[in-house]
């Protein structure tokens, strides 16, 4: 879950992007920037499941070469049955979608994990292994097609019983790359703890952030208008940037929510010391004060 500090900084992150002189409409900015301010967190979470799906890996290839030769048998028995062509391009569709599994983990493989570029290592590994799992979710439809065709040729149902078994074995390691896929559907398994964990807490950071930006954004004129009517000469252009993201935030929640004036204030305060000048947090403070004055009463101001 991430933290209340974790979730202003994004957004204090993000609203000074926004209002950039010549920056991107807002909308449009969500996509790279959610991108830059997460590369360190999503590079974590791509080589932690790489390296889960490696070791899930470990064995397979014993049961692909068991496959590969049950399966040429199989094929050069079928070859002896036209009615059942159909079963025959069934397991040739098998047979290659294991070649690109393979193909697509030894891609995996060979990805550096040392790279000091964050974004592009988890980039890289993010784009190769969602190859590796549609690759894997087509591989699995095909043996399901392959068992299902046997149901329809019963004199041939026995003789294929070896190949549909190395393929049952084989889906057992795509039925836990599923888990990997999808950590959050599957709860009760202790050892993806750690990537559903970080999976949630960069999908929770971003929905957080988003909502608090956008409710910024949305009292975004009544909230200039407050800072005008606080601060003698306000100008948004005449702020610095970090400092004018980080008031607009704090007016907002001061003005929009039930957050105690004192802690909306020293959270701002604690933001300016961390993105702004050597003279921010004074500055931030002392607005805010007024602001809150003006807003809530003296009795609910921040008296710092």
């Amino acid at each position: 879950m991430p933290s209340r500090r974790q979730i202003r900084e994004t957004a204090v992150q993000f609203l000074y992007c926004a209002d950039l002189e010549g920056g991107a409409d807002p909308a449009d900015l969500r996509g790279p920037f959610w991108d830059f301010v997460t590369e360190s967190d999503r590079r974590s979470l791509q080589v932690a499941t790489f390296r889960t799906v490696r070791h899930l890996a470990e064995g397979r290839e014993g049961r692909l070469e068991e496959f590969v030769s049950r399966s040429e048998a199989a094929v050069r028995l079928l070859a002896g049955y036209p009615e059942a062509e159909p079963l025959k391009r069934a397991l040739e569709r098998v047979g290659e979608g294991e070649s690109k599994w393979s193909t697509a983990l030894a891609a995996l493989e060979r990805l550096p994990t040392n790279d000091d570029d964050d974004e592009s290592v988890a980039r890289r590994f993010g784009r190769a292994l969602d190859d590796l799992f549609r690759i894997d979710r087509d591989l699995a439809a095909a043996r399901d097609e392959f068992l299902r065709e046997t149901e329809d040729h019963p004199k041939l149902k026995g003789p294929m019983e070896a190949v549909a078994a190395t393929m049952r074995r084989l889906q057992r390691v795509s039925d836990r790359l599923r888990m990997v896929e999808e950590p959050e559907n599957f709860p009760e398994q202790t050892d993806l703890a750690k990537i559903r964990k970080s999976k949630k807490d960069l999908t929770e950071l971003r929905l957080r952030s988003d909502e608090l930006v956008d409710a910024v954004l949305a009292t975004k004129d009544e909230i200039d208008a407050k800072l005008a009517a606080t601060v003698e000469n306000f100008k948004p252009g005449r702020i610095d940037p970090v400092d004018r993201a980080i008031l607009r935030l704090a007016t907002h929640e001061i003005l929009h929510t039930e957050l105690p004036v004192k802690v909306a204030i020293n959270e701002a305060v604690d933001l300016a010391k961390r993105f702004g000048t050597t003279e921010s947090g004074r500055f931030v403070n002392g607005v805010l004060d007024k602001v809150a004055r003006s807003s809530r009463g003296s009795e609910d101001g921040a008296d710092l």
